[in-house]
C-alpha cells in the first residue's frame, strides 16, 4: 500500500469507529484495521502523527457528516470475518447448562430481547440442559395484558418450543416463603422510615433504628405487611442487610420488597406484597439451578446485590457473562412508544412491517435462525457498539438467506 492509500484507509477505520460509539473514535482500533489490510509494525511509526491527525478531524464532525463521508470511503476498508460458532462457556457440566431469558412483561419482543435471548439459547442448544423464559411481572403499574400471549408465541417459534415459559407472579408465595428464611437469618428487615428519611441514612452512611430490629419484631412488621389493615402502601419496605458504608450509595441495605394495591391483570387483589427485582430473580435463579446467566453489563450491580443474597442462602452464585450495550439506531426499541403509536394509528399492529419487532420480522419471511446467527455473531463482548438500521438488515438478510437455502 503507498502512503496515500493507507491514510484513506485510516480515514474510513477512524468513521467506522466513531460511528460504532456516538460519534468518538480513538486509534487503536484503526491500527488493528491497517494491519489486517497488510501494514507492517515498523511502519507504524511513519503514520502516528497522521493518524492523531485524522481523528481529531473525524470527531470534530457531526454524526451526520460522519456516515455522509464513511458511504465514500467504505469500500477502502475490509469487512470483519464473521466469526464461527460461539465461544466455550466456563463450567460446563456433563449434564449441560440451565439458562434464561427474563422479558418483562411490558411489551413483545424485539430485535433487542432476540440478541440476547439467542444467545442463552444457543449454549443450551451446544450443551445441552434446560431454557427458561422468565416473564417478569412482579410491578403491577407496568403490564400490558397481551404481551404474555405474545411472549409465549415469539418464544415457541424462536425457540424452537423447548424453553419453558415461567411467570413471576405465579409464583408469590415461594418468594414469601424465601423472605421468611431470610427474616430468620437476620439478613433482612422491614424498615418503617420515610423514603427521605432513609435517604438521609444512606447519604450519611449511618443505620436507620429498623436495621437493629430482631427476628420475632421483623416477623411481626412482616406479617402486617401482608395484612390489608396493617401497613398502608408505602409504609414499609423490606431490606436486605448489605452495609451503609458501602463505598456504592445505591448498594447500601437495598429494598427487596414492597407494597403495592394496585390491581394485578393475572392475580387481581389476591397480593399486596410484591418482591421488587433482585428477590424475585434470585429466588428463581436458585430454584430453577440456574448454572449460567447472560445479561447485559448495565446489570452488573444487581449481579453484586444477587451474590450476596445467595451467599446468605449458601448457594453457589451462577457463572455470569455481560454483554456490552447494543445501541441500535435509527430503531425504536421503546415497547412504551411503539404501543403509543399503534394506539395512534401510526402502525398496524405489533407486526407492522416497519416496527423491529419479531412478529414483524417473522411476518416478513424471517427464520429463527437468522436471530441466531446474528446472536452468534455478536457473541460474548463486553463492548459497546451501535448498530445501524442499514448495517443490522444487511446482516441479517445474508443469515436468513443462508437459513433458506439450507
Amino acid at each position: 500500500m503507498d502512503k496515500k492509500e493507507i491514510e484513506k484507509k485510516a480515514e474510513a477505520y477512524a468513521l467506522k469507529n466513531a460511528l460504532s460509539h456516538e460519534g468518538k473514535a480513538t486509534q487503536k482500533p484503526i491500527l488493528a484495521g491497517l494491519f489486517n489490510d497488510g501494514l507492517k509494525k515498523d511502519e507504524v511509526k511513519k503514520y502516528t502523527k497522521k493518524i492523531s491527525n485524522i481523528v481529531k478531524e473525524v470527531n470534530s464532525l457531526s454524526i451526520k457528516e460522519q456516515e455522509n463521508k464513511f458511504e465514500k470511503l467504505r469500500e477502502k476498508i475490509s469487512e470483519r470475518k464473521i466469526r464461527e460458532g460461539l465461544q466455550e462457556l466456563p463450567n460446563v457440566s456433563k449434564s449441560g447448562v440451565v439458562m434464561r431469558f427474563a422479558p418483562s412483561a411490558s411489551g413483545p419482543m424485539h430485535i433487542g430481547h432476540a440478541l440476547t435471548a439467542c444467545l442463552s439459547f444457543l449454549y443450551v442448544k451446544k450443551y445441552g440442559g434446560k431454557f427458561y423464559v422468565r416473564i417478569e411481572d412482579t410491578n403491577p403499574e407496568n403490564i400490558y395484558t397481551p404481551a404474555y400471549k405474545m411472549l409465549e408465541k415469539e418464544s415457541k417459534w424462536l425457540f424452537e418450543g423447548v424453553a419453558k415459559v415461567i411467570i413471576q407472579s405465579n409464583r408469590l408465595e415461594i418468594y414469601y416463603k424465601y423472605i421468611e428464611r431470610l427474616i430468620r437469618k437476620k439478613a433482612v428487615y422491614v424498615c418503617g422510615c420515610s423514603a427521605e428519611d432513609f435517604r438521609k441514612f444512606v447519604s450519611a452512611k449511618k443505620n436507620c433504628p429498623c436495621r437493629k430490629l430482631g427476628i420475632k419484631e421483623n416477623m411481626e412488621r412482616w406479617k402486617k405487611m401482608l395484612d390489608k389493615k396493617g401497613f398502608k402502601e408505602g409504609g414499609a419496605v423490606l431490606r436486605f442487610k448489605s452495609n451503609m458504608k458501602h463505598k456504592n450509595p445505591a448498594m447500601r441495605d437495598f429494598p427487596l420488597a414492597r407494597i403495592n394495591i394496585k390491581e394485578h391483570v393475572l392475580q387481581g387483589k389476591k397480593y399486596r406484597v410484591w418482591p421488587l427485582m433482585n428477590l424475585a430473580v434470585t429466588v428463581d435463579d436458585i430454584e430453577m439451578k440456574m448454572t449460567h446467566i447472560i445479561r447485559g453489563k448495565d446489570h452488573r450491580d444487581n449481579a453484586k446485590r444477587q451474590e450476596m443474597i445467595f451467599k446468605i442462602l449458601e448457594k453457589k452464585f451462577p457463572w455470569t457473562g455481560f454483554l456490552g450495550r447494543i445501541k441500535f439506531k435509527d430503531m425504536e426499541l421503546s415497547t412504551t412508544k411503539m404501543r403509543q403509536a399503534i394506539e395512534q394509528g401510526k402502525y398496524s399492529g405489533w407486526d407492522d412491517k416497519k416496527l423491529p419487532t419479531i412478529a414483524s420480522l417473522k411476518k416478513q419471511g424471517y427464520k429463527p435462525e437468522a436471530f441466531w446467527k446474528f446472536s452468534e455473531q455478536v457473541g460474548l463482548s463486553e463492548s459497546d457498539k451501535v448498530i445501524d438500521k442499514k448495517e443490522y438488515f444487511k446482516l441479517l438478510d445474508a443469515f436468513n438467506k443462508k437459513a433458506q437455502d439450507f
